[in-house]
């Protein structure tokens, strides 16, 4: 991720979009913007292609991003997904992950409070983007295997989770 410079900005930036927005650009990731509530974002993760969806709630100082992941899950597929998510998230530090509703989409989200300070919250900015990508590339193959391979939770975290030793 490119570091976003803030050298010579003498305006204050009160929303953290346009951070976003010029994290976007530098890193050349297509997006989407057309208020001042919300940016989609396209990024390329280790297993599959990310939409992030931010939200800005002004009077609440909240950012809240949901990272949806290319992955539908089949009515059939739900109940086991759904103890695969609650396995995930007991490992996760911040944020968790979910199933839309609206469409079956996994995903991951975050929430947090933004301050006034543009360098913290460009920061700020940067480690949400990360932590949704890090922690979707990390636990993309726990689901895969649930979905697709018809391994049990704990198996495909038992699977998926090995740390391997030295290098190949």
């Amino acid at each position: 991720m490119t570091v976003v410079n803030f050298d010579g900005c003498d305006d204050f930036m009160a929303n953290p979009l346009d951070i976003l927005e010029m994290i976007a650009g530098q890193n050349e990731w297509p997006y989407e913007r057309s208020n001042d509530e919300e940016i989609i974002v396209a990024l390329s993760g280790d297993w599959c292609d990310f939409h992030i969806r931010y939200f800005w709630v002004p009077e609440d100082n909240l950012l809240q991003a949901a990272g949806m992941l290319d992955m539908r899950i089949p009515n059939n597929k739900k109940a086991k997904m759904l103890e695969t998510i609650n396995l995930v998230n007991e490992q996760l530090a911040i944020g968790h992950f979910a199933i839309w509703t609206e469409d079956s989409t996994l995903m991951f989200r975050h929430s947090n409070m933004i301050g006034a300070d543009h360098d913290v919250m460009a920061a700020t900015c940067e480690k949400i983007t990360d932590a949704i990508l890090a922690e979707s590339n990390k636990y993309y193959p726990v689901f895969q295997f649930v979905l697709w391979a018809g391994k049990s939770p704990e198996e495909a975290m038992k699977s998926a989770m090995l740390d391997t030793v030295g290098e190949a």
